[in-house]
């Protein structure tokens, strides 16, 4: 159980640093007009590309079945529906660039990078605190250390955005952004518990479930949305 839990964590994970790496530059730079900014995205799809190599440097050294990891997103419907969630966004502006879908996308941002990876590294973290995997969690934290600063980025920028454009910030966006995130939590709780089966020391589905809700909550009032869930954080 474990071992099938950290691939399909690793799995996750690959995928989805793969698809920021080019979706920062295809569907987010082109409609920042600060050089500012324009330039920090190109050094976060930097930096998401060279997580992807490094989770396959994990992959490539430590699981039995390495092509299984890099497709288990196509074959995986729990994995499939979860990231197709979150790609639907990124879609939405790619076909109907406005400035309502611009913002959304900002959200989807905050999804993926502040509940989703952190959901996905919480599991590694979780076989660290029984002695295993240490050199998986090591790398973890290293990029970890670059998605905080992702984190960081979208929430200055979704903020920015709030003070300068407040005309955007609509009854109708806020209620798309609160409908993405209970999807997103949703569909994160499903994968958590499908992943670890309940079978995971230290991670229950009680912990798993909480703990989503807590980051989808965090990162909503740290862009001053009103919390959703009003949990503590069970992971200390």
């Amino acid at each position: 159980t474990e071992k099938d839990a950290y691939d399909k964590a690793l799995s996750q994970l690959i995928f989805m640093d793969s698809l920021q790496t080019n979706n920062l530059i295809d569907n987010v730079n082109p409609y920042v007009t600060s050089p500012e900014i324009n330039l920090i995205l190109v050094r976060q799809s930097f930096e998401e590309a060279l997580h992807s190599q490094s989770y396959a440097v994990m992959v490539d050294s430590i699981s039995t079945n390495s092509e299984e990891i890099y497709e288990l997103w196509r074959r995986d419907m729990m994995l499939k529906q979860k990231n197709d969630a979150i790609f639907r966004t990124y879609d939405e502006l790619s076909t109907n660039p406005t400035e309502h879908n611009f913002v959304k996308a900002c959200f989807a941002n905050q999804i993926l990078e502040g509940i989703y990876f952190y959901s996905g590294f919480a599991y590694i973290y979780t076989l660290a605190r029984s002695g295993k995997m240490l050199g998986s969690a090591q790398m973890i934290r290293f990029i970890q250390r670059d998605e905080v600063t992702h984190l960081i980025l979208f929430q200055n920028l979704i903020n920015t955005l709030k003070k300068e454009r407040a005309d955007l910030f609509t009854k109708e966006l806020i209620a798309d952004v609160v409908e993405m995130f209970k999807e997103a939590v949703e569909l994160e709780i499903k994968w958590g518990k499908y992943i670890t089966q309940g079978q995971i020391l230290g991670l229950t589905d009680d912990i798993v479930e909480q703990y989503i809700q807590y980051l989808a909550d965090d990162r909503l009032s740290s862009v001053g949305f009103t919390k959703i869930y009003n949990v503590e954080n069970p992971i200390k």
